[in-house]
């Protein structure tokens, strides 16, 4: 793919509970190898933005396209339920907030990551095996570790296994909610360590959605700032971080300053 075109396209993309608004009216494109950062104040509309892009929720406006490998740009909400599991499986990760509910908590470690390559055809248990050793190695968790379940792991340990979960597969978009939401503060800077390298290396496109601009600072490229359901500014990251022009986004990063 040229890296020219954008990967991911939304164009007045909006959300609606009955009267109350998700978000509304948001549109960008997402380049191949941009890490995009979603950030705002709890109830900003950044999770429901999120669940849309990444199409666990069905928008109520607006369309969200994603450049596929053989077929270019497709609206994934006029795909069929197949194809969208399969690009799941394949092209998208999702990194949830809590590892638990991206990790199957009842089967080992390996399992949880043999499982999504025996989803795109791997059938030989000792390539498999090869592969979920490498990427516990490449996530930094001890390799004796490949038969134990994530229940025995601490909280980043599952963190970083769901990482290596999602992406063993190649794909070339991954969303994260609030990947280091609830660790340590010295755990979180270990994984945020991660997380960017991983992505470097692999050139990666992300959404993040956090609430932490400090993690926006260190995974992203760009920042859309949320407020109510709408996006009042987005920019280079540190652009915005550095000197923010809406009355929000200061507010936002004064109180990071003051705090």
């Amino acid at each position: 793919m040229a890296l020219d075109e954008p990967l991911l396209v939304a164009d007045d993309v909006g959300k609606r509970y009955g009267t109350q608004v998700g978000c509304e009216q948001v549109s960008f494109e997402l380049w191949p190898g941009e890490v995009l950062a979603i950030v705002g104040e709890s109830g900003s509309g950044k999770t429901t933005l999120l669940n849309c892009l990444s199409a666990q929720l069905e928008p109520s406006a607006g369309t969200i396209r994603y450049r596929t490998r053989h077929e270019g740009l497709r609206d994934i909400f006029a795909m069929s339920e197949a194809e969208r599991r399969l690009l799941m499986r394949t092209d998208w990760g999702f990194v949830h907030q809590n590892p638990s509910d991206g990790l199957r908590m009842a089967v080992s470690a390996g399992a949880n990551i043999g499982e999504r390559l025996m989803a795109v055809g791997a059938r030989h248990y000792g390539d498999i095996r090869e592969t979920a050793l490498d990427w516990m190695g490449r996530v930094e968790i001890d390799q004796g570790r490949v038969d134990h379940r994530p229940e025995t792991f601490s909280g980043g340990m599952r963190q970083r296994l769901q990482i290596a979960r999602n992406l063993v597969t190649g794909p070339r978009l991954v969303f994260m909610d609030e990947p280091t939401g609830g660790l340590d503060v010295s755990v979180q800077a270990r994984l945020l360590d991660l997380i960017g390298g991983l992505v470097g290396d692999l050139g990666l496109s992300a959404v993040v959605v956090t609430h932490d601009l400090a993690v926006a600072r260190l995974l992203s490229h760009r920042m859309m700032v949320m407020r109510r359901g709408r996006v009042v500014e987005t920019g280079l990251t540190d652009q915005v971080l550095d000197d923010p022009q809406h009355e929000y986004s200061q507010l936002l990063v004064a109180s990071i300053l003051q705090s």
